[in-house]
């Protein structure tokens, strides 16, 4: 075999690899399936809810509603004269559908110049630190999901200001993020001790 098909080799396995990597898990709504199908995610999802005090649950399920676990996923374009495509509604992008902004301010705020947004470990830590900084801003709670997650769509100064209140839309999505929380949580309760045994947490 000669070099150049080596090449060739070489790259279509790792593009492959990484397609593997980047693919949401195959059931969102059950969480114990998606640390099953990903099995990095909990350790990483745990190390942010150790972070920033948002538990795991919470911040999965503001991430389910942003992307539903697509690494890539942008706004959709906007149209042209009904037809074309425009510029997207935002620079929202990956897991946690941040714009540039915020993740400048994130990065900035929590020294991780090396973080991406098509990142799981960065995007669920974005999560859990934005979700503290909305505690310390806006005082919420943070197991209030439903009022967490409004401050996340509107932005702290948003959500201080009230402007999800005369959204319904948004009240309902946030009202979904909260019921999905919850069900995450009871779904956690019957299997994480074995992410935990799995993830090195539990030594025996």
């Amino acid at each position: 075999m000669n070099i150049s098909i080596k090449l060739a080799l070489i790259l279509l396995t790792t593009i492959l690899v990484s397609a593997c990597a980047s693919a949401p898990p195959k059931n969102t709504g059950d969480i114990c399936q998606i640390f099953s199908d990903k099995k990095s995610w909990y350790k990483k999802a745990n190390k942010a809810s150790e972070r920033w005090g948002s538990s795991v649950p919470v911040m999965m399920a503001i991430m389910h509603q942003e992307s539903r676990f697509r690494a890539k996923v942008r706004p959709p374009r906007t149209k042209v004269l009904w037809v074309l495509p425009g510029p997207r509604k935002s620079d929202s992008y990956g897991y946690s559908q941040a714009k540039k902004s915020t993740w400048r301010w994130y990065k900035k705020s929590t020294k991780r110049s090396g973080a991406e947004r098509d990142d799981f470990a960065d995007a669920i830590d974005f999560i859990g630190w934005y979700n503290s900084i909305t505690h310390d801003r806006n005082r919420v709670a943070l197991n209030d999901t439903y009022n967490l997650y409004l401050a996340y769509h509107d932005g702290h100064g948003g959500y201080a200001s009230g402007t999800y209140k005369n959204k319904k839309w948004l009240q309902s999505v946030a009202a979904k993020v909260s019921n999905r929380a919850i069900s995450y949580q009871q779904q956690l309760q019957g299997c994480e001790s074995r992410f935990k045994r799995s993830s090195g947490f539990w030594l025996f």
